[in-house]
């Protein structure tokens, strides 16, 4: 008779252990980031002038575990005011080293500092008067020595109980590249405005580059009545339009007041005839206004401040243009 294999589960290790574990791989990435803060000498400042020297862009490269961290570094850079890209050492000595000019700089990650793939194109890069930053674990290695500028990432041991695989140098090395990014970002005088232009879609895009007048509400959607109209009138005005608000115009469509439903329930307090009451005697003068070329992140602050939820936008001469409730900035991601 053939025995069945077991099918008992392998025992879940002790939930203690586990913690012990992470809160050991967490000391030992920890000390490897404490070890990097003397390293910040003036080759970390001659590697920045190097590359904010660069007439074109900077190019990351790095196999395996380097090249995953390269291409995280690529995009920090490039988000934070520096052009860069990543160009894998593999498929450059296959037609790709043709991406690098001798405007750009490189940056080449190996923890080694004898790479293959990477000493490979490193003859071609030196041809090219290409200036060359090296981030390795080893200063002595062949890649370390041919760097214009090498930055030393080096680690007192890997998290990896086994000390083989990339755990703690990988987070060095990331940490590195992010102290290059933030170092050139200040040089740069970079602002958030500038990080909002590579981010149109993200969330800090939304608030500093969407205008008033992308979300505003416009035409036959504005709650808008004369001045000679009933309360009552302008009650339907807004039942109709769904704002919460009508703006009051004259006959040249210039804002004259506000009447919101804050005013109603002040109205209907005062306990006035709103078919009589006219809707002059009862509306906020003025009212609250933003014009339509301003930041939505600036009609968020003045609702904020005023503790309101929707605005009159009014163009230069005093006309209501549109009409921005909150409900558009939550809509638009701005909130």
């Amino acid at each position: 008779m053939t025995s069945m294999p077991d099918s008992t589960p392998t025992p879940v290790s002790d939930p203690a252990a586990l913690q012990a574990t992470a809160r050991r791989v967490l000391e030992i990435e920890r000390d490897a980031l404490n070890a990097l803060l003397p390293r910040i000498d003036t080759g970390f400042a001659r590697a920045c002038v190097l590359l904010m020297e660069c007439r074109g862009r900077v190019v990351v490269t790095g196999m395996g575990k380097s090249g995953h961290i390269g291409g995280k570094i690529a995009a920090t850079l490039a988000s934070t005011g520096t052009p860069s890209f990543f160009v894998h050492p593999g498929e450059a000595s296959h037609g790709d080293l043709g991406m690098i000019t001798r405007d750009d700089a490189v940056i080449a990650i190996s923890n080694s500092g004898e790479t293959s793939e990477v000493l490979t194109i490193l003859p071609l890069i030196k041809r090219m008067g290409v200036p060359l930053v090296s981030m390795t674990g080893k200063p002595a290695s062949t890649l370390a020595k041919a760097a214009d500028v090498h930055l030393d990432v080096s680690v007192a041991q890997e998290a990896c109980p086994l000390n083989l695989a990339p755990t703690a140098s990988t987070t060095a090395t990331l940490a590195m590249g992010d102290a290059l990014a933030v170092a050139l970002l200040e040089a740069r005088g970079f602002t958030p405005e500038d990080f909002a232009l590579s981010h149109p879609g993200g969330a800090l895009g939304r608030r500093l580059l969407l205008k008033v007048a992308d979300i505003m509400n416009t035409g036959e959607r504005i709650p808008q009545v004369k001045a000679d109209v009933t309360l009552s009138a302008a009650l339907l005005e807004m039942t109709h339009k769904g704002l919460g608000m009508t703006a009051i115009v004259d006959d040249d469509g210039h804002a004259l007041g506000i009447f919101t439903d804050g005013d109603l329930r002040r109205v209907l307090d005062a306990n006035l005839d709103v078919r009589r009451a006219r809707i002059t005697e009862v509306m906020t003068r003025g009212g609250k206004h933003i014009g339509p070329n301003q930041l939505a992140a600036e009609a968020v602050h003045l609702m904020e401040k005023h503790r309101i939820t929707v605005l009159m936008v009014l163009d230069a001469e005093g006309r209501v243009a549109g009409v921005l409730h909150m409900h558009d900035l939550l809509r638009a991601g701005v909130v």
